[in-house]
Order: C-alpha cells, then structure tokens, then sequence
C-alpha cells in the first residue's frame, strides 16, 4: 500500500468560548476557554494514503429535535455564542510535495502536502482527518509496505540466476631455484644408463665421463623471473528446478506476516477510532458542563442581587446574605474550573488532531431511545469481522508455511548450471546437479514438531479470543443499553429540579423563600442537568466500546445520525 507524508498550511480564526458582555460561559478573562480572535498559520503534519481521497461535511444536522428540554437548554447556549464566532475558511489546497515541520514534535516531514482543515469539525471530519494526520497508522502503512515488497521479492527464488564475471590480473614471479640435487640425480642416472647399454667389449681406451658432460649443462641454480597481466570474462547461470516447495512455503510465510500486519494496522485503526470518539465526546461534556456552571453562576448572581435588597430592607437576616455570598464566590470558583477543564478537553482533541489550534466539535452527544439489536446480532459481527481473529489466523497461516518448510528437510534441490568464457576460443561447462541432505543440520522431527505445537497454539488461541471477544460484546451491549436507561430516567429529575428552582426563585422574590433555599434548588437543578448529560456521555461511550469490539468503529456514526435525542451543544457548522 502507497503512503505520503503530508502537512498543512492554513490560516485560523481562533474565537471568543462566549463573548457577551454579560458574564458568561467562558467570558473573555483569564480563565477563557478561547482566545481572542487572532489568525494564526499553522501547519499540521498530514500523514494519508496516496490513493484516498479527503472529503468533509458541509454541515450537520440540527440538534435537540423532539426534545423540549433540550431545545430550550439549546436556545439558550445559541444566545450565549459571540457574534464574532466565524467558521474558518479552507486554505487553498497546494498539489506541490514540499518539506514540512510536525506542530507537535517540530521535526521536518519530507514529501509532504498541506491539507486545510477547520476549526469547526464534526465527528465525521474528524475520523477523515485522523486517518492522514496519525504517525501510528502511517507506520502500519510502511510496514504493510515492506512485508509486501518481502513477499514479492521472494517469489523470484526460483527464477534463473543469469551473472556475468570479469577479470583482470597482474602478476610478478621472482624465485631463485635450487636445481643441485636435480642435477646430481640425472648425473646419476645418465652413468648407470651407459653402464648398462655397453656391453661387455675388449678393454678400451678410457671413454668420456657422459654423467659429467650433461652436469656441466645444468647449472646448480636457476633465477626464475616473470611478469605480465591477463584478463578474461564469462557469462554463467544457475537454474533452481526442484527445490521441493520451499520456494512456496518462504513465500507463503511473507504473505502471512502481511495479513498480521494488516490485522495490527486495523487494531490500531480501531482503537484510534474508539480514542477519537472519547476525546471528541468529552469535549462536548466538558463544554455542557462549563456551561452549566456558567448558568448557574448568572443564576446566583441574581440571587445574590435579590439577597442584597432583602438585607437593606430589612426581610433577612446577615446570616442570610453572607450566605448568599458564599454561594455566589464557591459558584465562581466552580465556573473557574469547568472552563479549565473544557479547556483541557478540547486541548486534548487538539493534540490527537495534530493543530495548532483549539479544534471545536460540532457534533453533539446524542442518545437514541431505540433499542439495540439482540446481543447475538453483535456477537455475529464480531466473529466476523474483529482483527483480533484476523490475527490469530495469519499467526497460523505462518505456522502450516513453516510446517510445509520443515517437511522439505530431505527433499533434494535439483539445478541447471552452465559457465561459458568469452574469447576466441572459449572454455563452457554445462551440467544438472542434484544435492540431498543426509545428516546434519537442523532436526526435521524437531522442526515438525514445533510447526506443529505453533498450530496448535493458534487454534487454541482463536477459541480463547473468540470467548473474550463474545463476553466483551456483551458486556458492551449491556453498557449501551444501561446508560440509556439511565438518561431516560434522569429526564424526570431535571425537569422537576427546574420546576423546583422556578418556585424557589419566585418565592424569594415574594419573601417566602430564603436565599440559601434558592442555592439549594440551583445546586440541584445542576447536579441534574450534569448527571444527565454524563449520562448521554456514557451512552455515547458504550456505544463506541461496543462498535470496536464488534470490529465494526464507523458503524458508529449510523447510530449517531439515526439518534432521535440530542444535547445542545455550543458550536454548529
């Protein structure tokens, strides 16, 4: 699989969380979830799939449908936006590959392109952009890639070995022999020789010494001396006919590491999916509650107000109105705090997507008062499509190619052969040889035995994985189905909290109620509001969980956008 390394470059309009001039949810102080509005270039290390295509949503849904509760929470965040919140607009996409630097890390990224992307996202666009920005699924990519290419590279073994050899020497002989021995051995020999071819003859004059007259031609030593060069070149080759399927068993093995790189790189997908889901639907929690906080400290600001004219008329007592003003300052400090920790959210979604800049969800918590599918329904799903099982299956792949490598053990290797010399009259030799393994090396028996121990291994490990995988799935679909139970149930404490803080409120306007029995309903209607919405975010949660361990993460979004239930949130498209 082809991956490029990829950056952005773009201009941001950071924003105002709230920019009313009255107090409100993340107010343009210290404590601001939001900066003011600045454009900032960034650039956004991009890390994607050559032949993927990057597409967003233009926009999303509206929220809070057939939900009373919900639109009137909703209403009320929509008049608390700045007006100054404005959606960036996309930079111009460039095509040139250029070198770019990671926000996060600052290291160079080489042959990388920019990519813009808003600071409004939804779900959606955020699972796009998650798959191009990830260091961790590039990765996977490259090794994908390497397994691949291994794979491809062994399936030439047994192709013909055509090679080429050339030389050139030079050479220097310089030696001093020592021939006396030689010379006296054919003195020797040539004496003995004329003795016995004369025959017996009357005496003679003397005759000549022969041994003699030959030593005086060869002399006691010889100083040999040569030098010159030569060259030579040559064409050879080696054909592998027969090698018993060893060919096959090596590819084999290669393409089974690819399949459990495949299955590794789709854990990691899921898992970046399901922290995708956590991160972005935290946010929005963070963002609900800060803004809670932010209502409920406008809401003690008014009772704090009231508080007063009742002291300075004289209807309650100082304890009364310190009170209220402990309530009002603990309030405070509490609003302080959910925008930091909103704060921290988004930060959090920032550095999984790789910004420069506060990433601002759009997509809001959601539940669906539906119910789920039978648990088997799921179950199903799993065992067939979870990674988990694809990797023990190419664990076992790899396992029967090693097996059928170790049963080749004394199989013999057949090849052809062939070596000519190129020159005018050239030397060739040509022949077919066969070589078997008869002792020595690595046991077979032992070979076979762990090939077939490692099979067994993978068998037994699918039917382990196989039964978490089972109790997983229904211990999600439990979750699921509990956490909207439990949303569901809440409606009735919030509206009746509601409802409570209004009677409080206009019984302190009348006198009858005192100012920490309005506290006391504010807290409350909080907790009730906050319970609900972790409620919606555990529902959420759960329902992420239960896709990932079906093996199935983007079937996620058919249930968000199928969700009759919506919570408000504060940024939309």
């Amino acid at each position: 699989m082809k991956f490029a390394l990829s950056t952005l470059s773009t201009a941001v309009m950071t924003i105002t969380f709230m920019g009313l001039a009255a107090p409100v949810f993340a107010s343009a102080t210290d404590h601001n979830i939001e900066s003011p509005n600045e454009v900032t270039a960034v650039a956004v290390t991009q890390i994607v799939d050559a032949d993927t295509q990057y597409s967003t949503q233009s926009s999303i849904q509206d929220i809070a449908q057939n939900n009373a509760q919900n639109n009137a929470q909703n209403n009320e965040i929509q008049n608390r936006r700045s007006t100054t919140d404005t959606d960036m607009g996309q930079a111009e996409q460039k095509t040139g590959l250029t070198t770019l630097i990671d926000p996060i890390t600052h290291k160079s990224i080489d042959n990388s392109y920019p990519l813009a992307v808003s600071s409004l996202l939804s779900l959606e666009q955020a699972q796009n952009i998650l798959l191009q920005v990830s260091p961790k699924l590039a990765a996977n990519q490259a090794a994908i890639a390497a397994s691949e290419y291994q794979t491809d590279a062994l399936k030439t073994l047994d192709n013909p070995l055509v090679f080429a050899q050339l030389s050139a020497n030079a050479y220097n002989l310089d030696a001093d022999l020592d021939l006396s021995s030689l010379k006296n051995s054919i003195v020797n020999d040539v004496n003995n020789g004329v003795d016995n071819v004369i025959p017996p003859i009357p005496p003679l004059p003397d005759l000549p010494n022969f041994g003699e007259l030959v030593g005086e031609r060869i002399p006691d030593s010889y100083e040999l001396k040569r030098s010159g060069s030569t060259a030579g070149a040559g064409l050879g080759v080696v054909w592998p006919i027969y090698t018993a399927g060893r060919t096959n068993a090596l590819t084999g093995a290669s393409n089974a590491r690819t399949q459990e790189a495949v299955a590794d790189s789709l854990l990691d997908k899921n898992e970046l999916y399901n922290t995708l889901i956590e991160r972005y639907f935290k946010a929005q929690l963070a963002i609900i509650a800060a803004y809670l906080r932010e209502d409920a400290y406008d809401t003690l600001q008014q009772t704090d107000h009231m508080a007063q004219r009742l002291f300075e008329e004289g209807f309650i007592s100082r304890v009364d109105r310190l009170e209220a003003q402990s309530a009002l300052a603990d309030a405070k400090s509490e609003s302080v705090n959910a925008n930091n920790d909103a704060r921290l959210a988004m930060m959090a979604l920032q550095r999984l997507l790789r910004t420069d800049y506060r990433i601002k969800p759009t997509t809001p918590l959601f539940v669906s008062s539906r119910p789920l599918p039978d648990v088997n329904y799921f179950q199903n799903l799993s065992l067939a499509n979870h990674p988990g099982l694809q990797k023990v299956a190419a664990k076992r792949a790899q396992a029967e190619q090693l097996h059928a490598l170790s049963d080749t053990g004394h199989k013999p290797t057949v090849m052809l052969y062939g070596y000519g010399q190129i020159e005018k009259d050239p030397s060739w030799v040509a022949g077919i040889s066969a070589s078997w393994k008869l002792w020595g090396g690595l046991d077979k028996n032992a070979s076979l035995a762990s090939s077939n121990a490692k099979i067994r291994q993978a068998d037994l490990s699918e039917i382990e994985v196989s039964d978490n995988l089972l109790l997983l799935v229904e211990k999600n679909w439990h979750d699921v189905n509990n956490a909207q139970s439990r949303y569901q149930a809440l409606q009735s404490n919030v509206d009746l909290a509601a409802e409570v803080l209004r009677l409080r409120q206009l019984g302190l306007q009348e006198g009858v109620n005192t100012p920490i029995e309005v506290v006391q309903a504010q807290t409350q209607s909080l907790k009730a509001r906050t319970e609900q919405a972790q409620a919606a975010n555990s529902y959420v949660q759960s329902l992420a969980a239960l896709m990932q361990s079906c093996g199935t993460p983007l079937a996620f979004n058919a249930y968000l956008n199928a969700a009759d239930i919506r919570l408000p949130t504060l940024y939309t498209e």
